[in-house]
């Protein structure tokens, strides 16, 4: 442990020495996440739909995001994809893939507060609130991404139970215990079953980072800073990030500043208007169908 804090200090001495004052960099990261098991709900569809889901979903869970960085603060976005041609971004009705974005994040850690833009449903909203720090374990262990030796550091994160995959949890914990209270049909049932195989949640998560003195800022991918060195790889459960390529102080300077437009919102009130807007859509398409089908019916007779 004192070797690694000799070394930290030697290389913000030398930083200090070597770097101007406006010093910049640009990190870059590929993001993967695992999308877990499917039972498509119950529903029986050929194996050329589950091919062509599957594929959707993995192109989905596997992102690119750049990360410009000062001394400050820092802008995390999301490389910009062309969309193949007659792709209709996540299938016909209901939610899809396209019906929000997120933009800029801008992380201020001298501030300690973030901003991000972020539509929905063609709105756009600014997203306002703290950043939350972990608390950081040093590590002994050590290994080399790329040229840079990276340390290692672990931290213990609570779910957030404001964030939006707890809220759409517990909504669906609620509505399955109304379903088994009221008196339903067969069909009803079979149309509210989970597209995810259920499984018990965890409370809790290990994050471990990997972090490198040798450039001694203190941020990150994504929502994780706050270590003597930048992040260069974060795994979180069922994400891992991963850069693939650093470039320091390129003539080519980018303004770092906070997002701007939008409506104002926090966190919590994003998370839940969110979860609101995508259960809307969910009952129109569900409606739509039962519509669907009545009419049918009604034609037959």
């Amino acid at each position: 442990m004192k070797k690694i804090l000799l070394f930290i200090v030697t290389c913000l001495l030398h930083f200090s020495s070597t770097q101007a004052q406006d010093f910049q960099g640009k990190a870059i990261y590929l993001s993967k996440t695992s999308v877990g098991d499917f039972n498509f709900g119950g529903r029986e569809i050929s194996e050329e739909q589950k091919k062509r889901f599957m594929a959707r979903m993995k192109e989905q869970s596997e992102k690119t995001f750049i990360l410009t960085f000062d001394k400050t603060a820092a802008i995390y976005e999301e490389e910009e994809k062309l969309e193949t041609p007659g792709r209709d971004n996540g299938g016909r009705g209901g939610f899809r893939f396209g019906d929000f974005s997120g933009g800029k994040l801008y992380k201020n850690i001298k501030d300690q507060n973030y901003a991000k833009e972020s539509e929905m449903f063609g709105k756009v909203f600014l997203i306002k609130d703290d950043l939350k720090q972990l608390n950081w374990t040093m590590g002994s262990e050590t290994k080399k991404i790329g040229n840079y030796t990276c340390y290692k550091a672990t931290a213990i994160q609570a779910i957030d139970s404001t964030g939006f995959d707890s809220l759409r949890k517990r909504r669906d914990s609620e509505r399955k215990k109304e379903e088994k209270e009221d008196v339903v049909t067969k069909d009803s049932t079979k149309s509210k079953v989970s597209m995810f195989k259920e499984r018990e949640e965890p409370k809790e998560i290990e994050i471990t980072a990997w972090f490198t003195p040798e450039i001694p800022v203190s941020q990150g991918p994504g929502e994780y800073w706050g270590l003597p060195g930048l992040i260069l790889e974060v795994n979180a459960g069922n994400t891992v990030l991963l850069c693939t390529k650093i470039v320091l102080n390129t003539d080519e300077k980018i303004a770092i500043e906070a997002p701007t437009k939008g409506k104002v919102i926090s966190q919590q009130e994003y998370n839940e208007t969110l979860l609101l807007k995508m259960e809307e859509m969910s009952e129109r398409f569900r409606g739509g169908n039962r519509g669907s089908g009545g009419n049918s019916n009604r034609g037959r007779n």
